[in-house]
C-alpha cells in the first residue's frame, strides 16, 4: 500500500499539479522590477478586467484586453508584442493568470501579476480613469 501512495505522490508532484514549475505564468519578481521593465520598454502591462472595471480606473499606459475576449477568441491581439514580457492584471489575480496562460499558449511571453489593480495602485503603479 505504501508503494501505491509513493507512486501517486511522485506522479502528482512531478506533473506540477501542486507546485509551480518553470512554465508557471505567475510573476515572482518584485513589483519595482516589473515597473522598471515597463518603463524601459522591455515589457507591457495588460488589464484583463471587464469594461466597467476599466472605466472606473486602470494602470496608466495599460492595454485593455478583457479576459472574455481572450477566452472566446475575439480579442484583438495585434497590438501585443511577442518580443516583450506581457504582465497581465485583474482585480485579484485569477483572471490575470487565466489570461497569461491563454496568451502563453498563443506564443506570447505572458506572466500574470498576483497583485490586483488596487494593490498595484498602492505600490507605485500610476492609475488613471
Amino acid at each position: 500500500m505504501k508503494t501505491i501512495y509513493a507512486a501517486a505522490a511522485v506522479l502528482i508532484f512531478s506533473s506540477g499539479f501542486f507546485c509551480m514549475g518553470e512554465d508557471s505564468v505567475v510573476n515572482t519578481k518584485p513589483l519595482a522590477d516589473v515597473q522598471k521593465e515597463i518603463k524601459e520598454g522591455k515589457a507591457i502591462i495588460v488589464d484583463v478586467r471587464a469594461q466597467s472595471e476599466w472605466d472606473k480606473g486602470h494602470v496608466k499606459d495599460a492595454k485593455f484586453v478583457p479576459i472574455t475576449t481572450i477566452k472566446d477568441g475575439t480579442a484583438d491581439l495585434a497590438s501585443l508584442p511577442k518580443d516583450k514580457t506581457i504582465y497581465t492584471y485583474c482585480a485579484r489575480g485569477g483572471r490575470a493568470k487565466t489570461a497569461a496562460e491563454a496568451l502563453k499558449a498563443k506564443g506570447y511571453n505572458a506572466t500574470s501579476l498576483k497583485e490586483g489593480f488596487e494593490e498595484l495602485s498602492k505600490n507605485g503603479f500610476e492609475s488613471v480613469k
